[in-house]
This record gives C-alpha cells, sequence and structure tokens, in this order.
C-alpha cells in the first residue's frame, strides 16, 4: 500500500472512530450500574448489568411509544411511495407541458424548513378536527418526504432503457402494466433508499409529534424520550438504555437494506 493508500485509509479509519464514539459511549453507558457510572464514567462496565433494559421496557412505556412510532412509519412511508411513484412515472416516462416545472416545483419543497408551515398547518388541523389524530399526522408526514422520493424515483425511473417500455408498449401492456410488471421490479434498490430514509425520518421527528399528537395516547417514541429523560434525569444508564432501545428498529432496518441502500443512493448517477 503506498503512502497516499495509507494516508486515506487513516483518515477514513479516524473519521468512522469520530462518528461512532457516541453510540459506542452510549452502549458501554447502558450497561453500567448507577453506582459504576458515578465512579468510572468512561470505563467499560463491569460486570455487565442488563437491569437497565428491563427498566425501560418493563417500567415504562417504551414499547407503546414505539407502536405508535411505527403506525406513523408505516402509514406514512406507504402513503408517500404510492404517490411518489405514480408521480415520478408520469414525469420521468410521460411527455405533457409542464412537467419540468413540477419537476422542479417539487423538488424546491425540499428546501422548505418544516417549521415554517407549523401554524397554517395547525390552524387548519384544528378546524378539521385533525389534531391529536393518526392520519393527520401521517398526511403531514407523508408530505414532507414526499418531494425527496419524487425526485429519486424520477432520476432512477429515466435510468431504465426505453426499449423495455416499447417492447411492453408492442405487447399490449398499458402504461399501469409497464410501471407494475417491468419498472417497479427494476427499481427495488430506490424503494429500498426510500423506504429507509423516509422511516428514519418520521421515526426521529420530534417537531410534529409534540404539536400534532398532543394526546399521551399517541404520544411518539421521540416524544416520549424527551419525557423519559426529563423523570430520570439523574438516572444516566437507565436513560442511554431507553436510547439504545430507540436507536435499535432503525439500525436494524439500515444493517437488513444495506447493500439495496447503498445501490439506490448511486441509482441515476450511471446510466
Amino acid at each position: 500500500m503506498n503512502t497516499g493508500n495509507l494516508l486515506r485509509h487513516s483518515v477514513l479509519l479516524f473519521a468512522s472512530f469520530l462518528a461512532l464514539v457516541p453510540t459506542l459511549y452510549m452502549i458501554v453507558t447502558a450497561l453500567k450500574s448507577d453506582e459504576e457510572y458515578a465512579i468510572d464514567k468512561l470505563g467499560l462496565p463491569n460486570p455487565l448489568v442488563i437491569e437497565n433494559f428491563r427498566a425501560v421496557l418493563v417500567d415504562s412505556p417504551f414499547l407503546f411509544w414505539m407502536l405508535n412510532s411505527a403506525v406513523l412509519v408505516t402509514g406514512a412511508v406507504l402513503l408517500s411511495a404510492a404517490v411518489s411513484v405514480l408521480a415520478a412515472y408520469a414525469i420521468a416516462t410521460m411527455p405533457f407541458k409542464g412537467r419540468d416545472t413540477l419537476l422542479a416545483v417539487s423538488t424546491s419543497l425540499m428546501a422548505v424548513p418544516p417549521v415554517v408551515m407549523i401554524v397554517p398547518l395547525f390552524v387548519l388541523y384544528t378546524r378539521l378536527d385533525l389534531v391529536s389524530t393518526y392520519h393527520g399526522a401521517i398526511v403531514i408526514y407523508a408530505g414532507l418526504i414526499t418531494p425527496f422520493s419524487v425526485y429519486l424515483l424520477t432520476t432512477f425511473f429515466r435510468t431504465v432503457p426505453r426499449e423495455l417500455f416499447e417492447a411492453a408498449h408492442i405487447d399490449g401492456a398499458g402504461p399501469f402494466t409497464i410501471l407494475m410488471r417491468v419498472v417497479l421490479p427494476l427499481s427495488a434498490p430506490a424503494l429500498v433508499t426510500l423506504i429507509v430514509v423516509n422511516a428514519l425520518f418520521v421515526w426521529n421527528d420530534l417537531l410534529i409529534a409534540i404539536i400534532f399528537l398532543q394526546e399521551d395516547a399517541k404520544r411518539t417514541l421521540m416524544a416520549g424520550i424527551s419525557v423519559f429523560q426529563g423523570r430520570y434525569n439523574n438516572q444516566v444508564p437507565l436513560t442511554m438504555a431507553g436510547m439504545v432501545i430507540a436507536s435499535a428498529p432503525m439500525f436494524i432496518l439500515y444493517v437488513v437494506f444495506q447493500k439495496q441502500f447503498i445501490r439506490g443512493l448511486m441509482a441515476g448517477a450511471i446510466k
């Protein structure tokens, strides 16, 4: 290995280590007792204490909060995917007046911070009686993640060879049939990328959850964690155990679909 490659790998390893330090500290602290943490905050746990995880899962509504978040993630991701697939397919394959403008407007919405829409949305939802409802929050989340989804899928659909569309059309397939039987089977990497990225956004969101889901029964994981952290502020290992449990579902989702996720990020980069 020459000097250039060695330096490059050293920098990458150092950057990876820096990125992993907070996660490692969270896991190590979660496996300590309160007494051990008070004595040694940076050392390894000895012995390992798993009581913190049992306390989080049994003595607090963590699983209930996770279920609420899972409902929102599933609904928002599916709704956004359905709308984005149809919109991106039309923009990428169907010539109509103003399609480039439509894509540009949709893409520009990614730059709009959600916080500027809070007041008008809350006023509207209050009048429609949609505050503290799952379907109301799902619509908001779907609207926030759809612009990115449309952009990514449009880019990917444009890389699908035109010959496939022509062959399917000659065989008598209509636009919807071509979408379902030709385009979507080829779009698995892009769709997986959307699922992972959008699920991560909805799962980690706090602003929308606090404002539009005010009932305790509808509290999401991130909103619940803010209450949990305040309640157990002096019990750092217990709080860290809660953070580990909250991070686990998205970590597992990424690990399972890692290859497809990376392929999806590269979709459209090379034709």
